[in-house]
């Protein structure tokens, strides 16, 4: 295994960590957004109002987008042994 593949395999992970956590992570933003913006208005500076919008979001997110989610995660699983053979050398 030479350093390209090294780096070429750390760069696959770190793509796949990164479209793993997008969803989540953009709803999140959104709903810590909106949740912000009726703060803001209303005057309620209440620090602990923003976790359970953000929770219930993301765990439907979680719901939603979760058999992608585990595609994508079996797709580079699969890809990853399919070229085992090539990290022993």
């Amino acid at each position: 295994m030479n350093e390209a593949m090294v780096i070429e395999l750390g760069q696959q992970a770190m793509f796949t960590i990164l479209i793993l956590s997008a969803p989540m992570l953009g709803i999140g933003l959104l709903v810590g957004l909106a949740v912000s913006i009726f703060q803001a208005t209303t005057q309620i500076q209440e620090a602990t109002l923003a976790f359970i919008p953000k929770i219930v979001a993301i765990f439907a997110a979680i719901v939603i987008f979760g058999p992608w989610l585990l595609s994508v995660i079996i797709n580079y699983t699969t890809r990853l042994f399919a070229n085992l053979s090539s990290f022993i050398s």
